[in-house]
């Protein structure tokens, strides 16, 4: 490493710390003012660069063409924005958090079809900008002139993002809703307009960051979950609703990545250390550092507390006789499915994803539902479980039943460790936490070749002959039943009170002498046990484990089969896991662009079954009894 490749390097990481910080900026505006985590906020700053793209073509890579394409990519998704908030998010300002989460997740699925019906899967790569498509020499080395403007760039959005709040009455307005939006709405200001004006300007900041990548990445369909994670992380560290703290993270994350690529691979004590490798997870180490030490990040502040009591959690009550009638009967029916294998070939096999699912779904409900913990990176309980078994059973030479107490033996001991930390955080901040975690698992599971086999994974993993074909399908569906029964005991249990208590409020659960911290942690672990347990079944159903089952798309499946069911019912995984399952299964054979039908269905139940499907069975069943 010389000093010339560690500047160059450096200059690099300012030109991606100036476009981190376009596209993070415009998400911690959302997220301050409307406390809506906005998971659609990627999918705006991949149309941005779509959009310039397709505007370029048609006006030329001339000066006024190329500049004038990139400012009204920007203003076109600002608009794009304006209408997602009118049409979509305004209806569910009053739903629980997640539901908002849920719906931003059915406009990524939405957006991304979208796009794969206008502009096709292949990449399109734009041109170079005029007139800074050269390169400056620096230390015998040259800089791409369009990365030094980038650099400019950033810090001018900065300031004029600086005064628009400092030094005007919109602006203060916006400050005043970031801190207090209730004493804002007593004030006379009618939040409506503000909440609409600040998501069409963060969608204008998405867009204007994608549209600048032109001449720097192609437009592929795969960008907004891979933004998405970062610009999350940059807002994180820097402090949610403040806009110096996401310009200071996203200076550091990008220098961090930069200082990794310049230091290349370093002996330190006689190991070979590649710190290049080190960019895929740096960003998650240096988030989990700073929540670990500073649970607000850099430069945030604790979120401020509603003046209006928030509405308690309705009380979970035991089903009655028809219903566990009814329980009891569709076990039976999926034990007996074998028997019907040569009229429904097809049945079992989907019937098994479904329980695999419902399990999956079952371990994150119980932290989420009765603990009140979110968590965006519960994928890596399920995948340590799957690659336990996988390990254990191939490289090993274990039996498959010694294999499969892996899987939860793993996952529960990495959910103690990593839960040891999550647990002293709340809300958003623990769901980021646990995607960290998440992250940094993928990004070993995912390089170190010689064990996991890397992006290859692990395959020819399938049951003994004593335990296949029908026997394996009967197993699955005994498994998936203890497991439900099991959590329905918990949650009635004493440990299941505590729990509720905690989760409802930690200080009046302090107060009466509980070991606030120990109760959720317990409640973590088990969790991360039971997804263990889902992840060792899958192996085994699927022959094979590869990198993508600890992705943050897996978590984030499981949270959408959480809320379609409904969080605050029991039966709610379980009819969320067949329902996602059953779902994807039918919409996948009936257009390429299922995914926009899935996130169409998925806004449709959000809209008008907000308490999820089971919820909304539950109360149709008391409006019954009432008439």
């Amino acid at each position: 490493m010389t000093l010339s490749s560690l500047l160059i390097q450096a200059l690099n990481g300012l030109a991606e710390a100036s476009s981190l910080f376009l596209v993070a900026v415009g998400l911690s505006l959302i997220f301050g003012v409307s406390r809506i985590v906005n998971f659609a906020h990627g999918s705006l700053y991949m149309l941005g660069l779509y959009v310039a793209w397709t505007l370029v073509q048609a006006w030329g890579d001339t000066v006024p063409g190329f500049w004038g394409a990139v400012l009204a990519a920007a203003v076109s998704i600002g608009l794009l924005g304006a209408l997602m908030e009118i049409a979509v998010l305004k209806r569910i300002y009053r739903a629980p958090a997640m539901f908002q989460l849920l719906a931003t997740f059915a406009l990524v699925l939405v957006f991304d079809d979208l796009a794969l019906w206008l502009w096709g899967p292949e990449d399109l790569l734009g041109p170079l900008a005029p007139g800074l498509d050269g390169s400056v020499p620096v230390l015998g080395r040259y800089v791409p002139t369009y990365d030094l403007a980038l650099i400019l760039i950033g810090p001018v959005v900065w300031f004029l993002l600086w005064i628009l709040l400092n030094r005007s009455h919109w602006g203060r307005q916006i400050r005043a809703a970031t801190q207090d939006r209730e004493m804002l709405g007593a004030l006379g200001v009618n939040p409506v307009w503000l909440f609409t004006s600040v998501f069409a300007l963060g969608a204008f900041l998405a867009g204007l960051a994608g549209a600048l990548q032109l001449p720097r990445q192609p437009a592929n369909l795969g960008l907004d979950l891979a933004v998405i994670g970062d610009a999350f992380v940059v807002v994180v560290v820097g402090g949610m609703g403040s806009i110096s703290g996401a310009a200071l993270a996203a200076i550091l994350i990008a220098q961090l990545k930069a200082l990794c690529i310049a230091l290349g691979t370093v002996e330190i004590l006689g190991v070979s250390v590649a710190f290049p490798k080190l960019t895929l997870v740096v960003e998650f180490l240096f988030m989990a550092v700073v929540l670990v030490f500073r649970p607000w990040g850099l430069l945030g502040k604790p979120l401020s507390l509603p003046r209006v009591a928030a509405g308690t959690e309705v009380p979970l009550l035991r089903a009655g006789r028809g219903v566990r009638w009814l329980g009891w009967a569709v076990c039976a029916a999926v034990l007996l499915l074998p028997l019907m294998g040569s009229a429904l070939p097809y049945a079992s096999v989907l019937v098994q994803d479904m329980l695999i699912a419902v399990i999956f779904a079952v371990s994150l409900h119980f932290m989420m539902g009765l603990g009140g913990m979110v968590s965006f990176g519960h994928a890596a309980y399920f995948g340590l479980g799957a690659y336990g078994v996988a390990l254990a059973f191939k490289n090993l030479g274990w039996s498959m039943a010694a294999s499969l107490l892996v899987a939860p033996v793993l996952a529960g001991l990495a959910a103690l460790i990593f839960g040891w930390f999550c647990v002293r955080l709340a809300g958003v901040y623990l769901a980021m936490l646990t995607l960290a975690f998440a992250q940094i698992v993928w990004s070993v599971v995912y390089q170190w070749d010689a064990v996991t086999g890397g992006s290859n994974g692990l395959i020819g993993v399938w049951p003994e002959a004593w335990l296949s074909g029908e026997a394996w399908f009967v197993f699955v569906a005994a498994v998936a039943i203890v497991v439900v029964m099991c959590v329905r005991h918990m949650a009635f249990s004493h440990f299941g009170l505590a729990l509720r208590a905690v989760r409802d409020s930690a200080l009046r659960a302090d107060a009466l002498g509980m070991n606030v911290r120990r109760v959720q942690l317990t409640g973590f672990v088990i969790a991360g046990v039971l997804a263990g347990v889902a992840g060792g079944l899958f192996v085994f159903s699927k022959g094979g484990v590869s990198p993508e089952t600890l992705m943050v798309g897996t978590s984030v499946d499981a949270l959408v089969m959480v809320l379609l069911g409904g969080i605050q019912q029991l039966a709610g995984p379980v009819i969320g896991g067949v329902a996602f399952t059953l779902m994807r299964d039918v919409l996948v054979g009936m257009t390429e662009y299922w995914g926009a039908l899935f996130g169409a269905v998925i806004l449709f139940i959000v809209l008008v079954f907000p308490q999820g499907l089971a919820g909304q069975a539950a109360r149709w069943n008391a409006m019954r009894r009432r008439s």
